[in-house]
């Protein structure tokens, strides 16, 4: 589009264009983003969040030539994949846009503001306490400006490069509006995300070339320098997507009050987005799900992401899943990073370990006419937990649960050669062969070995050689679970129960393996740890092991007892199994793990 073209109406291939322009401008310069993020809270992700939740956007629409139903396109698929505060307060006002456009095809100037102005109080009512000099008031500054134009110009590129101005004008301001921004010396983080969006719509309109998604190129940081960041209140940046019929923002602010800070609720009364900063996430959904289907779950921890960005560890980034069964107190000591595999019981979905523990899922397992259900993480989930740990590691070690279990490993390697590609990160994937006692141990000997200063390469190599050496002996209390998810036929499942049959279990190739079977739960015991004595005299030392169990602890400080008593080596640890890796286990199970040297 040449300088002398006017632009007097815009439809919808115009608006996802300029869209897809702003997404990419935002995407490329999500690092500097999340460096300057210090409110409301200092966890360096403001970026990576508003470039998920564009990628969500960008991922699952196409252009329609009206612009009621591509705005409405955008706004549903916003809200589906909203992340993070500034996330939601954009969905929100993205839906906003949808709900005001009423059916038209093309706007002009005049209408493009009065809707622009409306969709204003849509953003406002997603948040429970807003707060001038951030996002929302950078957002309003623009609409209200372009609002007292639209009778001076008809062309929307002289219209928009206006409202860039003030956009930018107000964004500087906010440094003065927030203590925290202040002290610091730097602008809101999620309202320089918005204006960013807004020189890349202005880019496409101008010159009518459309923005290359399939190239793209994470920015270096800007020059701004390192600095220390306030303490933060809750813990965790937890979010979701709530379905149901007629939903109530006022009676699903109410369920969190008191539990956390920056809550925001955005959407429709048959669709929701919620967000808060909390201690207890599992606590949260445990009280919306009385009210409403709950739905793509997202948690961040950032105290985990402040320790990276204050004091990180090591160059090297540790990362494994949640099947990965290692006491959180070491985990959050060597800063081991992790994705969570998803859980589904009854219409309600879960992230594994985070909005959900063990103690939980397994009372509402054992009284659940609903088998649960696993699946690996998504693709998007594990690029955003890549995309963030590659603006602050020089590289990245991930050790998954066997590919022969789960397709965890598949998705990682996959997202972390689209990262690789993206920022020139190292990223090495491994497959552990394992999961479980024998994933933690794995994870615990790396984090060890980069306290003595190991290597990328080296320890890739080390990991590679040690997950040979990995071995778990599985006691299951009753097969029930093996029957109802599919792993045992109905038939066998009943004359096991009829015979009291309890399995020793191990792993092969990656895969469960059976390999003897007792007719009483403390022969079954006895049995475990006769293959434990056998292991060590085939394979030598153990270098440690560890006892892990599904709501058992009296039967693993049993069989912990009996190990010890063999190897004169106590266990590294007991630890109550991951949710999805007791699905199939079930209730009452016990193993013993062992890494060997």
């Amino acid at each position: 589009m040449n300088a002398t073209t006017q632009l007097t109406l815009i439809d919808g291939n115009n608006w996802y264009y300029s869209f897809l322009s702003g997404a990419k401008k935002i995407i490329e310069n999500q690092k500097h983003i999340n460096k300057i993020n210090v409110f409301p809270v200092p966890d360096a992700d403001t970026g990576t969040n508003l470039a998920s939740t564009l990628r969500s956007i960008i991922d699952n629409i196409t252009p329609h030539h009206s612009f009621d139903r591509t705005a409405e396109a955008i706004a549903d698929a916003a809200l589906v994949g909203a992340r993070g505060n500034s996330g939601i307060i954009f969905a929100q006002f993205l839906y906003g846009i949808s709900n005001e456009m009423e059916g038209r095809d093309k706007i002009d100037v005049g209408t493009f503001a009065e809707i622009m102005l409306s969709a204003v109080k849509y953003a406002y009512e997603a948040i429970a306490n807003p707060i001038e000099g951030t996002m929302i008031t950078v957002i309003r500054a623009w609409a209200e400006f372009l609002y007292y134009i639209k009778d001076n110009v008809d062309d929307f590129i002289k219209f928009l490069v206006a409202g860039l101005e003030k956009a930018q004008e107000a964004l500087n301001n906010t440094t003065n509006q927030l203590q925290a921004l202040a002290k610091m010396n730097v602008v809101d983080a999620g309202a320089q995300g918005f204006v960013m969006f807004l020189e890349g719509m202005l880019e496409f309109l101008k010159s009518g070339i459309r923005a290359d998604m399939g190239n793209l190129v994470v920015e270096e940081d800007f020059s701004v320098s390192d600095f220390p960041h306030d303490v933060i209140t809750f813990r965790y940046c937890t979010e979701a997507l709530l379905s149901g019929d007629n939903l109530d923002k006022k009676l699903i602010r109410s369920l969190i009050d008191g539990m956390g800070d920056s809550i925001a609720v955005a959407g429709s009364p048959r669709k929701m987005r919620l967000h808060i900063h909390t201690d207890q996430p599992y606590l949260v959904f445990e009280r919306i799900a009385k009210h409403a289907i709950v739905l793509n779950q997202k948690v961040d921890d950032m105290v985990m992401q402040q320790q990276v960005i204050q004091n990180r560890r090591h160059p090297i980034a540790l990362m494994t899943d949640s099947t990965c069964d290692l006491p959180k107190e070491f985990m959050d000591e060597h800063q081991i990073h992790f994705v969570p595999l998803n859980l589904t019981l009854g219409k309600n979905q879960y992230l594994d370990k985070i909005t959900i523990t063990a103690e939980q899922f397994y009372d509402m397992m054992d009284q659940s006419p609903d088998f649960p259900s696993t699946s690996q993480p998504s693709i998007n989930d594990v690029i955003n937990k890549y995309t963030f740990l590659s603006t602050q590691y020089e590289s990245i070690i991930a050790v998954h649960a066997s590919s022969g279990l789960s397709g965890t490993f598949s998705t990682s390697l996959s997202a972390g050669e689209k990262i690789s590609k993206q920022t020139g990160t190292h990223i090495s994937v491994i497959d552990s062969k394992s999961l479980s006692g024998t994933l933690g141990l794995l994870l615990q000997r790396a984090a060890l070995e980069l306290e003595k200063g190991c290597n990328h390469d080296d320890l890739v190599a080390k990991l590679k050689e040690w997950s040979n050496k990995t071995l778990i002996y599985v006691s299951p209390y009753t097969m029930k679970n093996f029957v109802r998810g599919g792993r045992v036929s109905k038939t066998k499942g009943f004359i096991a129960k009829l015979l009291n049959v309890k399995p020793v279990i191990s792993m092969k190739d990656g895969v469960a393996d059976v390999l003897d079977k007792a007719y009483s739960h403390k022969a079954n015991l006895n049995m475990t740890v006769r293959y434990v004595d056998k292991a060590i005299k085939e394979r030598g030392n153990i270098w440690k092991y560890c006892i892990v169990h599904a709501n058992n602890i009296a039967d693993a400080k049993v069989l912990g007892e009996k190990v010890e008593a063999l190897t004169g080596m106590a266990p590294a640890y007991f630890y109550n199994v991951s949710p999805t890796v007791g699905v199939n286990a079930g209730t009452k199970t016990v193993a013993v793990a062992m890494l060997f040297e």
